[in-house]
């Protein structure tokens, strides 16, 4: 017998196994201890009150074997000897993209600038450590793309791009943990990923895929208005002189990241439409988590069962006679900023979390949107626009920083204040800070709306506008400054054949998630209109 309870508990109960099994036994008069089986559906906090409850939906089995928690079953075929597909990019769109073209008997080819997950912590830690930005192997590029080292988190709300579960589920049965299935905000943690990506690649490579790491698309394989391959570069090292590679296939599926600005720049040189798209740009703000566990959880110690709090920010600030958004972006509770430039002359700042969310600080994106009357001053550059609007707010930040990685940073009741703060606190990111009045490198419009958009928080969270706080830039690859248009129904380029934009740096997705269900989504439009 199966029932299905839906049940409101302390946090004591709700995040320990042995006292919830001990609950339902008692709930539903249970005597046989081994007689039973729970299954967690869902678990969500409601911090509302002083009181804070956790709510729970969860299957009990009573005298009976549970089904198998993993309800998609995915059937890898042997395709070594398919026709193939090109991917460009192996973050999270590529590899699900490629997951799926073996489902459906196709090989897949995926071409990925960076290193593999080992040999990219060594690039990472050159960031950190030494101010060495490699423009191919970063936070941003390299196996697993800008997810597997800046953070996990697996919350979307494109609910309509595809099946949330079944991406779910496949990164279950690759190593990732069950409850990543029932959390409410599931997230596995910048510490995890590495591993799990890995079993990714083993999947691909077992089914007769192949990844080929510091492989560079520097041009494409165009007759008339059809993509027919791409030609490529080895990245590593001195190998750049190297003739190049052909590598051809029934389509293209590109999805490389929005930071891929050398691809942009491609397609804009080959008349393949492209179109500046609107973003986000800001700062990430950094707190004390125990600070915000105290907003949030309304204590002053959240204990050993409540995670560390998160928060979702959101205003519209008056601009002129128009309104612009500033919304908070990636809260990263309990995580770290990293540098995530993917160029040398470049500072960009990205949040990460480990699994246990166990940092004492927290820090979150805090951002303005941005459209055309941003980059009003950038339109000589066409479609690349909002690209390069972009990138000259990321250098002039590093020219003021002292041209290293070391960060422009200011208090945050310093800024709004505007006034520049004679310290600055201690920091999660590791490169380091220097103290700059923010406004020397942020746009006004963008400065001032930050600046109100910080009041009102302060006034929805007491306590959070505070100089125990500070703000560290520049937050700016919030999400592709470009869009590579393509149809809505047979997801394929608007004018280009065969070639399918995907993702992120499309304009499609944004996060582990969409990315992973816009690949899989083009995966089978590929196959649909050019294998069956």
């Amino acid at each position: 017998m199966k029932k299905t309870l839906e049940l409101t508990l302390t946090p004591e109960i709700a995040y320990d196994e042995n006292e919830l099994h001990q609950h339902i036994k008692s709930l539903l008069f249970i005597k046989d201890e081994n007689s039973f089986h729970v299954r967690l559906l869902k678990r969500s906090i409601d911090a509302r009150s002083r009181n804070i409850k956790v709510n729970i939906q969860a299957d009990v089995f009573i005298d009976e074997i549970p089904t198998s928690i993993i309800q998609h079953q995915h059937e890898y075929k042997d395709v070594s000897k398919s026709k193939q597909a090109i991917i460009v990019g192996a973050g999270p769109a590529g590899l699900f993209a490629a997951l799926r073209l073996i489902e459906l008997g196709i090989k897949p080819i995926i071409l990925e600038r960076g290193k593999d997950v080992q040999e990219r912590r060594r690039d990472l830690a050159n960031i950190n450590k030494k101010n060495i930005v490699n423009e191919n192997s970063n936070y941003c590029f390299g196996e697993g793309g800008a997810g597997t080292y800046s953070d996990g988190k697996l919350y979307t709300r494109s609910k309509k791009r595809g099946d949330i579960k079944r991406i779910l589920e496949i990164l279950v049965s690759h190593g990732a943990a069950e409850d990543i299935l029932f959390e409410a905000h599931p997230h596995i943690g910048t510490n995890k990923l590495p591993k799990l990506i890995q079993e990714i690649r083993n999947t691909i490579l077992k089914y007769g895929g192949e990844i080929h790491f510091n492989t560079k698309v520097v041009d494409f394989i165009l007759e008339g208005n059809e993509m027919k391959g791409v030609l490529t570069i080895d990245s590593h090292g001195s190998c750049l002189h190297e003739p190049l590679q052909q590598h051809k296939g029934v389509g293209v599926i590109l999805a490389t990241g929005h930071s891929a600005r050398d691809i942009f720049e491609l397609l804009h040189k080959k008349n393949i439409t492209i179109e500046a798209k609107p973003f986000a740009l800001g700062v990430r703000i950094e707190h004390q988590q125990s600070l915000i566990d105290s907003i949030q959880y309304k204590c002053t110690d959240r204990g050993m069962y409540l995670p560390a709090a998160s928060y979702s920010l959101v205003e519209q600030v008056k601009v002129g006679t128009n309104q612009k958004g500033v919304f908070s972006f990636c809260m990263c509770p309990g995580g770290f900023i990293v540098p995530s430039a993917t160029n040398q002359n470049e500072i960009v700042v990205n949040g990460m979390s480990p699994s246990k969310r166990d940092s004492p600080f927290s820090n979150s994106g805090m951002v303005v949107a941005i459209d055309e009357t941003d980059w009003k001053n950038f339109k000589q550059f066409g479609a690349l626009a909002a690209m390069e609007f972009q990138k000259s707010v990321e250098q002039k930040a590093w020219q003021l920083a002292g041209q290293t990685q070391t960060a422009p940073a200011q208090k945050m009741q310093d800024f709004v204040n505007k006034k520049a703060s004679s310290s600055l606190l201690e920091t999660s990111y590791q490169p380091g800070l220097v103290s700059v009045e923010m406004r020397d490198f942020l746009p006004k419009d963008i400065a001032h709306c930050l600046q109100e958009g910080f009041k009102s928080f302060g006034n929805k969270m007491r306590g959070y506008l505070t100089n125990d706080a500070q703000i560290i830039g520049v937050e700016s690859r919030t999400s592709s400054p470009v869009k590579i248009p393509r149809d809505k129904e047979t997801f394929e380029h608007i004018h280009t054949k065969r070639l399918f934009p995907c993702a992120e740096g499309a304009g499609y997705a944004g996060g582990i998630m969409s990315a992973a269900m816009d690949g899989e989504r083009c995966a089978e439009a590929l196959v649909k209109m050019y294998i069956i």
